[in-house]
């Protein structure tokens, strides 16, 4: 599959989540921020914006101010294995093509969707209750509830096929049969399904400690059965490893505005005021990348979150690090939700 170059060049003054939307559409992983006459001005790419909202720049930031303003390029006399050999030991997936200042082109790896397959586990937590959508739960475990024409673990699951995944463990508490039946041992996907039952309520941790034996000792991707998401885990495995971390956990930034003007005093003395500021904050996305150290060190039958799993080892100064994700994310804990769910579905390509 092919694609126009042309279709990722933009003005430095678009904002970050406009330069997002660009790299969701082409598909090329980069955005090329030129003038009105064509003069390269920089690159954005994936990696930049993520490093962007972990420093705290929100959406609306025009993207001058997060592009790499100095990018490796080449010029149209360059030949094609030459452009190849210096992104690969650049380690990067395209580059500009410039002629005396100006964009002519661009060179790719033409990765835009890598065909890897990996053995890493991938344990999907299935096992809640769904209190907060009963009646809909009455009967269904709410990770089988259906979103447009399959089930949202379905569709979970399908995503990681998708991405080249094929070792699945799921773990059930509520109704597991209605996840058996519906997924059996996997064969109807082509991936293999294991199930592991937590008889009492483990916490969203806990159920690490019920893997075999035999659970392979890769970097393993956690997930809760209820997250619609978008979510590359191609990119975030490849971070996780790339950055050598002991675990790995998906942020998403939430933004709350104060209702009331904040004012700031020293004693009786008022030194600043700010009308209804918003507050920025990165909350759980419910999705980990662990190492089997990790995993494999988690007491069976031992009540656990992963939050508390995780600050263990954060206590202990290990490599705990955070992936800000800014796809398409939701978490259908209560009906409103699940409502929005059912409308976001259809134009998300899942």
């Amino acid at each position: 599959m092919s694609y126009d170059w042309r279709d990722v060049v933009v003005s430095p003054t678009v904002t970050v989540k406009q330069a997002l939307q660009k790299l969701d559409e082409a598909a090329l992983r980069i955005v090329l921020v030129c003038d009105g006459a064509m003069h390269l001005q920089g690159v954005v790419t994936d990696g930049d914006i993520r490093r962007a909202l972990l420093k705290g720049v929100g959406l609306e930031t025009e993207v001058r101010h997060v592009m790499n303003s100095s990018p490796t390029a080449v010029s149209s006399s360059v030949s094609r294995s030459d452009a190849i050999a210096i992104m690969q030991s650049k380690s990067i997936l395209a580059v500009p093509v410039v002629d005396a200042g100006k964009l002519v082109g661009l060179q790719t790896l033409q990765k835009v969707k890598s065909t890897q397959q990996y053995d890493n586990p991938v344990f999907i937590m299935a096992g809640g209750f769904g209190t907060r959508l009963r009646p809909l739960t009455d009967n269904t475990p709410k990770p089988m509830l259906k979103v447009g024409e399959r089930p949202i673990l379905e569709t979970l699951l399908l995503n990681f096929i998708k991405s080249g995944f094929s070792n699945f463990y799921i773990s059930t508490h509520y109704l597991p049969e209605v996840i058996k039946d519906h997924f059996g041992n996997g064969s109807k996907w082509n991936v293999n399904i294991t199930y592991v039952h937590e008889d009492n309520p483990l916490g969203t941790g806990g159920a690490l400690g019920l893997l075999p034996n035999s659970t392979p000792e890769l970097p393993l991707i956690m997930v809760n059965g209820d997250v619609l998401t978008a979510v590359d885990f191609e990119r975030v495995l490849d971070f996780h490893v790339g950055n050598q971390a002991l675990a790995t956990m998906c942020v998403r930034e939430y933004d709350y505005q104060i209702p009331y003007g904040v004012v700031v005093g020293d004693g009786e003395r008022i030194v600043s005021m700010e009308e209804k500021p918003i507050q920025r904050f990165f909350v759980n996305a419910g999705i980990y990348v662990i190492n089997p150290e990790v995993f494999k060190n988690v007491e069976k039958n031992n009540r656990i979150d992963m939050p508390t799993l995780l600050q263990g080892y954060i206590d202990n100064e290990e490599d705990v690090l955070m992936f800000p994700i800014h796809e398409y994310w939701l978490d259908i804990g209560r009906m409103d939700d699940f409502k929005r769910a059912q409308i976001d579905i259809k134009g998300l390509g899942i």
